[in-house]
C-alpha cells in the first residue's frame, strides 16, 4: 500500500483542527479575555527532548482558523531529527490568539513527533536489511491518517489504512468462508484488484495461502527458522510479512530473516509525546 503524503491530508488536517478547537475552546477562551483584543505577542517553541518532527501543517492550521493574523515562522520541517532546547518555531500576532491555540497546535505536534521519533528508532535498529516496517490500525481514534504520516516522517511504513482498501483476511475469516482458499476467492471476487492479505499460524496454511494466490502473507509468531523456512518455500511468489510479540531485541533477527515486511502497533499506540514548551514575550 502507499505511503500518506500531505497533498493527500489537506481536508483531514483541517478536519482534525476543526474538531480540536472545538473541544478546546468551546463556547470562546475565558482566560485569554483577560488580555486587551489589540495586544500584539510573540512566542517561541521548543522541544525539552530530542524528537523526530512530524505534524508543521496541523499547527499551521490551528493558527490560521483562529486568526489569519498569527504568522507562523518554521525553523524545522517534517522528518527533521532534532536535539533538546532545540527552537521549532516562532508565532507572532494577537495574543489571545496564540494563547486560545497553544495547547491544540502542541498537541498535535507533540503526539506526532511522537510517532516519528519511535519509527525512526524502529528504523534505525533494521537498517541495511531491506525491510520495511508496517504501522498498523492501532491508532488514536479520529487520528489515524495523521499518525499515518507521521509514521513516513519517521522513515517507517503504511499498511492499509482501514478496513476497506486491503483484504487482511485473518483465522476467524477463514473460519466463517471454510478455508484459505474459499475465502482468497471470495476475496477476489468481491473487490478484484484490492490487495489480498492472509494471516497463516504454520508453514502447512503458508503453503495453503500461496496456492489460493495471496498476495501477501503474514506469519503470525512464526520461530525464527519457520520464517526462514517461509522465506524459501515462498520463493517470491508473494510478500511475506511477520507479525506479533516483536519488540526491540528480536526485530533486528526477525528482519535478517528475508521477509518483506514487518508489522508493528508499537509504532502508534505506545508512544509517549514528546516534551514541548511554548515562550510567550509582550
Amino acid at each position: 500500500m502507499p505511503n500518506l503524503t500531505l497533498a493527500e491530508l489537506g481536508q483531514e488536517i483541517e478536519a482534525n483542527v476543526r474538531h480540536a478547537l472545538a473541544e478546546d475552546i468551546g463556547s470562546g477562551d475565558i482566560t485569554a479575555q483577560l488580555i486587551p483584543e489589540s495586544r500584539l505577542a510573540q512566542a517561541t517553541i521548543i522541544t525539552r527532548e530530542a524528537a523526530v518532527i512530524a505534524g508543521t501543517a496541523w499547527v499551521d492550521a490551528v493558527f490560521r482558523q483562529l486568526d489569519p493574523r498569527v504568522a507562523v515562522h518554521w525553523h524545522v520541517q517534517d522528518g527533521e531529527q532534532v536535539s533538546a532546547d532545540k527552537k521549532l518555531f516562532t508565532l507572532e500576532g494577537p495574543a489571545r490568539a496564540l494563547l486560545s491555540g497553544e495547547r491544540s497546535a502542541l498537541n498535535f505536534l507533540q503526539t506526532l513527533s511522537a510517532v516519528a521519533t519511535r519509527c525512526r528508532h524502529y528504523a534505525d535498529l533494521v537498517q541495511g536489511t531491506g525491510v520495511k516496517l508496517l504501522d498498523t490500525r492501532k491508532t488514536l481514534p479520529g487520528l489515524r491518517l495523521a499518525q499515518k504520516y507521521a509514521v513516513t516522517c519517521g522513515g517507517c511504513h503504511n499498511h492499509r489504512i482501514g478496513l476497506f482498501d486491503a483484504f487482511l483476511i485473518k483465522e476467524n475469516h477463514i473460519a466463517a468462508c471454510g478455508g484459505i482458499a474459499q475465502a482468497v476467492h471470495t476475496a477476489q471476487q468481491i473487490a478484484p484488484g484490492k490487495p489480498v492479505e492472509v494471516e497463516v499460524e504454520s508453514l502447512d496454511e503458508l503453503r495453503q495461502a500461496l496456492d489460493a494466490g495471496a498476495d501477501i502473507i503474514m506469519l503470525d509468531e512464526l520461530s525464527l527458522d519457520e520464517m526462514r523456512e517461509a522465506v524459501t518455500i515462498t520463493n517470491g511468489r508473494a510478500k511475506l510479512e511477520a507479525s506479533g510479540g516483536i519488540n526491540d531485541q528480536t526485530l533486528r533477527s526477525v528482519a535478517e530473516t528475508g521477509v518483506d515486511y514487518i508489522s508493528i502497533g508499537a509504532l502508534t499506540k505506545d508512544v509517549k509525546a514528546i516534551d514541548l514548551s511554548m515562550r510567550l514575550s509582550l
